[in-house]
């Protein structure tokens, strides 16, 4: 005989039970606000905790054109929770987008977040949180508001998914778009921290190939971890202290695609780069990589980007003053290369020993 439906209406159930805490959302919101106002631009009209954000021009601008760009940080974060490392995750958030809208002259002016779960744990949160909020005060933006989400079901213990949203500015007259490039050109290359928040999912299959402990291996200049987990490099002041002495011609922000993929975005069809491979120093976490790895030159090339995080191109005679400027703030740079005239048949670049 089939059982008669069981009465449930006795027991009324709560979100907490069915595996949403409302209360630890709030307590994340209240950790997360005095993160937020030490980010804080004259342009936001409004804190954390509406339902948007606020933001007005004002009078600064002649004829203001808004940027924007969101990324992730893609399978890094695989390696964040193996290790239990939380705390510059989210730099590498801020720092995958804010890079992105810059090399079209933009300054960033405000950035959102977006953490998914499917249990909240508000320590862990709020250290991702924290990290992102020191990634907007590094690259000078407000860090406006963003979304929490605990989804049960949708994650592994202890897993989360984050992805960024940043918006800038920059003047119609000064957007950068590589249209003023000619062969010729000098090519800058600013140095990397590591291997950014790109191709992890190669980096992660070399480390379980080669079996080794994060914590304890050495790529030759330090625990393995550490250079693996290296926050990803903010450009932001250092190049729009640049674009205020002299003209920027082009800017390419080495990502996934690397060094091969990336620098073409921003060149006019007609002409490639030849870039000198001795002309900078290429970290030996990406020396290991390839080792252990059996990685092909051109394979790391158009996966990685070996030590060059930014690629700058301004004219011949502007070389020497943009890399004095871009020192005097703090980068690691030098010429890496010139812009070169291409037929249809070439590569756009060209690495030379």
């Amino acid at each position: 005989m089939t059982a008669p439906p069981q009465d449930l209406s006795a027991t009324p159930l709560t979100y907490r039970d069915a595996g949403v805490d409302i209360d630890a959302g709030d307590a994340l919101v209240d950790r997360i606000k005095p993160l937020a106002r030490r980010t804080m631009r004259p342009e936001v009209l409004n804190g954390i905790g509406g339902f948007g954000a606020l933001i007005g021009l004002g009078g600064r601008y002649h004829e203001p054109v808004l940027v924007a760009g969101t990324d992730g940080v893609g399978t890094k974060l695989k390696l964040a929770f193996e290790l239990d490392r939380h705390d510059t995750i989210g730099i590498d958030l801020v720092a995958m987008s804010v890079n992105d809208i810059l090399v079209q002259g933009a300054e960033p002016l405000f950035f959102l977040d977006y953490f998914s779960c499917g249990k909240l744990d508000v320590d862990r949160a709020a250290c991702v949180v924290q990290g992102i909020a020191a990634g907007c005060e590094s690259a000078g933006c407000a860090l406006v508001g963003g979304e929490t989400a605990e989804m049960p079901g949708m994650y592994a213990e202890g897993e989360y998914d984050l992805a960024g949203f940043a918006v800038g500015v920059v003047e119609r007259a000064a957007i950068i778009d590589g249209s003023t490039i000619q062969a010729g050109d000098a090519v800058l290359g600013l140095a990397s921290s590591g291997p950014h928040s790109n191709g992890y999912s190669l980096i992660r299959k070399i480390v379980a190939r080669s079996g080794v402990d994060l914590q304890v291996e050495h790529c030759g200049a330090g625990i393995l971890a550490d250079a693996l987990m290296a926050p990803t490099r903010i450009y932001v002041k250092s190049l729009l202290a640049l674009m205020k002495v002299l003209p920027v011609k082009g800017m390419a922000h080495i990502t996934g695609g690397g060094l091969t993929e990336n620098i073409p975005r921003v060149l006019p069809k007609t002409l490639g780069v030849r870039l000198h491979k001795g002309a900078w120093q290429r970290l030996p976490v990406f020396d290991w990589l390839q080792q252990r790895g059996g990685v092909a030159e051109e394979e790391m090339h158009r996966v990685f980007n070996c030590g060059i995080g930014m690629v700058v191109i301004v004219a011949a005679e502007q070389a020497e003053k943009a890399i004095a400027s871009l020192r005097a703030h703090g980068e690691t740079v030098t010429k890496i290369g010139d812009v070169i005239a291409r037929e249809d048949n070439q590569p756009s670049v060209v690495i030379e020993p």
